[in-house]
């Protein structure tokens, strides 16, 4: 039977006094709806290795798909840290949850608004943020993955519309989405975008089995074996790379907001358990060892808030590089496998059951940690821009 949902957020350095009154009832709404509706189920879910698909409306009608997309197309038309804030809560009950908002929002419906005409922003982005449609993003390849200008999937111009062949691999959602925004090359060898729909005859989503990790998460591939697509579903406004790196950035920044979910909620259980477990006739909590771990956590955590609520202010001001994100969502990671490290040894044994959080998270931070630009892409992003010198060529 799973625990009851007793999570406190920490808050060291009293930041919530830089929110406004807006962003907490946002965020008190996500987290009432994580504690209500995702802790209960998670773990069944999470050990039968199943998607609940049921998720997906609950979260379009709680504004967590495209918060950031304006409301005339559905979205929320909310700022960047109310979107981190919801982010953040997600994670907290489990990354799959924030991975499925994550992809709607950041690599679906974004690409589609910014990138998009404007037929196909009302056809598609109402319908994806009210969770009627499930997106996906295909850009991850079989044999190009951090490298993915080398991609092989082609949308080839046959007269009066294209023809796509190729592959997609390790693409969240796919399994059960209506909507597939892929990118690949023209004959110019140029990558384009363009939407795909459930249906279109030679496109199938195989599911993606045997994960360790985000198991509560619909893991799948994209084939494309000669796909029709009309003419009027290439996305029109972007051309080359920086289309599919400009929404991996939205992604990104979610992620470094939302592994710190993951890493709170270590810390809250690793806490609460200190105070409760009783050895050599007192709290664990009360011996040197334990509390060097906690004062450790808090200390990480702390520091990883300021970051991304800095970021968050430069999202808003529209002043963010690629680069200082790439940074926030490698430290935030690092700092959640840290703090569910030191939070899986304090509760001993019991730390690898499904009594607790604590090993699903870590099992998911090692999707995380490689997902949307490894661990050691992000930190090679930092060199790049602090010294000039690329170190991938």
């Amino acid at each position: 039977m799973p625990q009851q949902d007793l999570f406190e957020s920490p808050d060291y350095y009293m930041l919530d006094d830089l929110l406004t009154e807006e962003q907490l009832m946002i965020r008190g709404a996500v987290r009432q709806y994580v504690k209500t509706e995702i802790s209960p189920i998670i773990e069944d879910f999470a050990q039968r290795a199943e998607f609940p698909q049921h998720i997906v409306a609950q979260l379009g009608s709680l504004g967590c798909f495209g918060p950031t997309i304006p409301a005339a197309y559905g979205g929320g038309g909310l700022d960047y840290i109310s979107y981190g804030l919801m982010m953040q809560e997600l994670e907290r009950g489990d990354s799959g949850v924030r991975s499925t908002a994550s992809v709607q929002g950041s690599l679906v419906m974004f690409p589609i608004y910014a990138y998009g005409s404007e037929a196909q922003r009302q056809k598609y982005l109402p319908k994806l943020a009210s969770g009627e449609w499930l997106g996906c993003f295909g850009l991850t390849e079989p044999n190009h993955g951090s490298d993915p200008g080398g991609m092989l999937t082609t949308i080839v111009d046959a007269g009066d519309h294209y023809v796509v062949n190729g592959a997609k691999q390790w693409i969240s959602n796919a399994p059960f989405s209506q909507v597939a925004v892929v990118w690949g090359k023209n004959e110019a060898g140029k990558i384009r975008g363009i939407i795909l729909e459930r249906g279109m005859e030679g496109f199938s989503t195989p599911t993606t089995h045997n994960k360790w990790s985000l198991r509560a998460s619909a893991t799948g591939e994209l084939v494309f074996d000669n796909v029709k697509v009309p003419k009027e579903n290439l996305l029109p406004n972007v051309e080359g790379l920086k289309g599919p790196l400009g929404c991996l950035s939205k992604a990104r920044y979610g992620i470094a907001w939302g592994t710190l979910g993951a890493a709170m909620d270590g810390y809250d259980t690793a806490l609460r358990y200190s105070q409760q477990r009783v050895q050599f006739g007192r709290p664990i909590g009360g011996f040197q060892l334990q509390q060097k771990k906690l004062a450790e956590m808090i200390t990480e955590i702390t520091k990883a808030q300021l970051m991304v609520w800095r970021l968050g202010v430069l999202m808003n001001e529209g002043r963010a590089t690629p680069a200082q994100i790439s940074m926030a969502k490698r430290n935030s990671c690092q700092v959640a496998k840290d703090v569910l490290s030191d939070a899986r040894q304090m509760l001993g044994g019991m730390g690898i059951t499904g009594e607790y959080p604590i090993m699903r998270h870590i099992m998911n931070l090692e999707s995380v940690i490689t997902y949307e630009g490894t661990h050691d892409i992000h930190l090679l992003i930092t060199g790049f821009d602090i010294t000039g010198l690329n170190a991938f060529k």
